[in-house]
């Protein structure tokens, strides 16, 4: 393994061991490339977004190895200043013909199976060019996109999962989304964990892809796949924290046309988003296609779990943006919850007016004060007393935050309101919360 033999040795790793390691090693075993280097890789990945090991050292360390296995290293790092990649066209030190490269090499491998099961759809109607995309509006510090979800207000339905599958097509138990009862002492009673990606600004899983078909989207913050590029490694199904990675064993159950050209293309062409090829990973997309305003501009800036949710647990936006939904619910939940009833009774209406300036609050007996609406609200909505983001001390800066209590360590995952197989789908994410999405722990 060269240089990387003894990471371990300089510094503290929150790798999980015994079965959780042994089921990691399985996925890589499946995949067909070197397992060890995989796992290693992982966890130093996770490593620097703690911050306890620089992106330079991460890319040396493994330079070697990533080169002796795929035949080039195209991660998007920083490098170490000296000189090695100096003189290729690639922002990330390797020219556009070697980056294609590693499709040729692994030729009768999982990356090159299936995709010819889009190429009537690209011949036929080319996506745009690169150059034809423009970036979203935004304020000064761009767009990036993310969601605020209430689990005060999840129901269970399991309507946003069921609208995620007919959206994108994905196959059963290939999961974009999961609604994650649970049980812990943190917290009392019943509580629910919406799970999908979590788009993080700093993400493991893109650090140790040796191409770049994990690449976070300079015009949004998306962290996206690029189904022509991705060469079915799995190495980011472990570095992933948040276990919302998928490898897909089959071909399409579903047609070409099915799949919808403006559902698998983006903006620049890449194809991005819809069911994966076979041999290919997917995830969330954060309905990707839709931001580009490919679907109508009337879709940018909302999802389809989003669209589909009945309590309006899930809120979807820019969150550099004030004015979004993102930003506007997480100001004032309570009130928030209570605009998103319907019908709204007459009392409740005037507390919103209230509350929201619309009228002046009551000094005498003819309407209300500030304080009488503020409390009608809260007692119809509830008091959103804590918000969180998942695993934040793993330095992944996730672009999801959540409304709720937090899971504990002891989490533990019960049966929901709804059976997955109630509404076709499968649930084949029964002991995420035991296996780390959850409780995860910083090393001392």
């Amino acid at each position: 393994m060269g240089d990387n033999e003894n990471a371990t040795d300089d510094g503290p790793s929150r790798w999980p061991e015994g079965d959780r390691r042994t089921e990691l090693e399985r996925m890589l075993e499946d995949a067909e490339h070197d397992t060890e280097l995989g796992l290693e890789m992982a966890r130093d990945a996770q490593r620097v977004t703690a911050g306890e090991l620089s992106e330079a050292e991460f890319y040396d360390r493994y330079h070697e190895a990533v080169v002796a296995e795929f035949g080039e290293d195209d991660r998007p790092l920083e490098r170490p200043d000296n000189g090695r990649d100096a003189g290729t066209d690639s922002p990330f030190g390797v020219d556009e013909e070697s980056r294609r490269s590693v499709m040729r090499k692994v030729g009768a491998g999982a990356g090159a199976v299936g995709l010819s099961a889009w190429a009537a759809t690209a011949d036929d109607d080319p996506a745009p060019s690169a150059t034809e995309a423009e970036a979203p509006e935004g304020d000064d510090e761009g767009t990036q996109w993310g969601m605020v979800l209430d689990l005060e207000q999840c129901d269970g339905c399991l309507s946003c999962v069921v609208a995620c599958a007919e959206e994108h097509n994905w196959e059963r138990g290939a999961n974009w989304m999961y609604i994650l009862d649970y049980e812990d002492s943190a917290s009392d009673g019943h509580n629910r964990l919406i799970r999908p990606c979590q788009h993080c600004t700093d993400a493991p899983c893109e650090k140790v892809w040796p191409t770049t078909a994990r690449h976070t989207r300079d015009s949004d913050g998306l962290v996206l796949t690029d189904y022509d590029v991705c060469i079915g490694c799995r190495y980011c199904q472990v570095a992933c924290p948040y276990g919302v990675n998928y490898f897909q064993w089959d071909d399409p159950g579903v047609s070409v046309d099915e799949l919808e050209d403006d559902h698998v293309y983006d903006a620049r062409g890449r194809p991005v988003g819809s069911r994966a090829p076979r041999g290919v990973m997917e995830k969330c997309t954060f309905c990707a296609t839709r931001q580009d305003g490919t679907k109508g501009e009337e879709f940018v800036g909302r999802t389809a779990c989003e669209d589909a949710c009945p309590p309006e647990a899930i809120q979807f936006g820019d969150m550099n943006d004030p004015e979004s939904d993102t930003r506007q619910y997480l100001e004032d939940p309570e009130l928030a919850r209570v605009r998103a009833q319907n019908p709204l009774e007459d009392e409740l209406q005037e507390a919103i007016a209230v509350l929201t300036g619309e009228t002046d609050p009551s000094e005498g007996d003819d309407g209300l004060t500030e304080r009488e609406a503020r409390t009608l609200v809260r007692a119809e909505a509830g008091t959103a007393e804590s918000t969180f983001r998942l695993l934040e001390d793993v330095g992944t800066d996730p672009n999801v935050v959540y409304i709720g209590d937090e899971p504990g360590a002891d989490a533990h995952q019960v049966d929901g309101p709804i059976d997955y197989e109630a509404v076709g789908h499968v649930d084949t994410r029964k002991d995420v919360l035991e296996q780390g999405t959850v409780g995860f722990e910083l090393p001392d």
